[in-house]
């Protein structure tokens, strides 16, 4: 088997289940922005030190139930889960939950804006939560044009997001060290630079 098929060539891709949709559906927008978004936390993970590493892991895997669940046509959606495969559950969106509520409490209230890029960690983070944003948008999208979207699923998504700002605020933060301000540049004068 190879993995061209070439049957995508005409500008349409076949869901599980193999029925046949135009690549730019909403389906495919939809799981394809979640399969950017598992990438990315890929990318975020490989750079992690535990415990935060352990925690995108398991972001990762309810991702594929996720992105399994939104790859398949409302017709086959019994199929689906005929076959016992993966489905993002209400425990994936209750742990989120609990880990948000234990980071807001010990970070310091947020202030403005943060600029990405504090650490390549942080910024891979910052990075996963605008894709998890369009993720969402794109869920949503798809909710509008064809409805059978679990309620679930966005929900998640929205939360994923809220909990990758928090962790790249946590990952950031300088741990334990004090903010130096730099010394003020005095002007030499001329006569002492010779």
């Amino acid at each position: 088997m190879t993995i061209s098929t070439r049957t995508g060539d005409g500008g349409s891709t076949a869901l599980m289940y193999g029925r046949r949709v135009p690549k730019d559906h909403p389906r495919v927008d939809a799981y394809g922005s979640v399969d950017e978004l598992n990438a990315a936390l890929g990318l975020a993970r490989a750079m992690a030190k535990p415990p935060e590493k352990g925690l995108l892991e398991k972001i990762q895997g309810a991702l594929v139930g996720l992105m399994g669940e939104l790859a398949v046509a409302p017709e086959d959606m019994h199929r689906y889960e005929t076959d016992g495969f993966a489905r993002l559950k209400s425990v994936d969106l209750d742990l989120l939950d609990g880990w948000i509520e234990r980071m807001e409490k010990a970070a310091p209230k947020a202030k403005g804006w943060s600029t990405p890029g504090g650490s390549l960690a942080g910024a891979a983070l910052d990075l996963a939560r605008t894709v998890c944003r369009r993720a969402e948008r794109e869920v949503w999208r798809l909710e509008k044009a064809q409805g059978n979207v679990r309620s679930l699923i966005p929900r998640y998504l929205n939360r994923l997001s809220d909990f990758l700002w928090l962790l790249e605020q946590e990952m950031d933060r300088p741990k334990g060290k004090k903010v130096v301000k730099p010394k003020k540049r005095v002007p030499r004068s001329k006569s002492a630079s010779r």
